[in-house]
Formats: structure tokens, C-alpha cells, sequence
């Protein structure tokens, strides 16, 4: 299943709960999409947020995000990976 990584804009001064608050709201619905959101990172002063998901595709993705209240057009396939 393809990775992705989407960025957010807008969350300057928001805190780690309502970040909290706001994946639940993802994780609540992903399953409609056959999505998985496995991470999200905060970075309050710039207002940007990261989450990293699995799923069957970069619109699926996206539908999951609008649908729960925070859209996004950046969303990336990570389609090549080292460790």
C-alpha cells in the first residue's frame, strides 16, 4: 500500500491536544477510504502539520482530511525510501 505525507497550514498556536483532537477526527472515518493515518507531527510556530498515512491513493487521502475538517492539496506519495 502506498505511503504519504501531507502538510497542513494554518496551526500556528495550536496544542498537542487539539492535534490529538484533530487525528481522532481522521482515524474516526479512515476506514471508509481504506486509510491509514500512522503519525501526525506539529510545529506550532510555523503553523505546519505533517501526517503520514497509508492508503489506496492521494485523493483518498485527501477526502479523509476534508471530510474531517482540515483539507489539504499537499499531500505527497512516498514512493522511494532509505534507512
Amino acid at each position: 500500500m502506498p505511503k504519504f505525507m501531507d502538510v497542513h497550514d494554518g496551526f500556528v498556536g495550536v496544542t498537542q491536544a487539539q492535534l490529538e483532537e484533530a487525528h481522532a477526527r481522521d482515524v474516526e472515518i479512515q476506514a471508509e477510504e481504506g486509510v491509514s493515518f500512522d503519525h501526525a507531527w506539529l510545529d506550532p510556530e510555523s503553523g505546519k502539520v505533517f501526517c503520514l498515512s497509508t492508503g489506496p491513493s492521494k485523493e483518498a487521502v485527501m477526502r479523509i482530511h476534508e471530510r474531517a475538517g482540515h483539507p489539504t492539496s499537499q499531500v505527497y506519495e512516498l514512493g522511494v525510501e532509505v534507512d
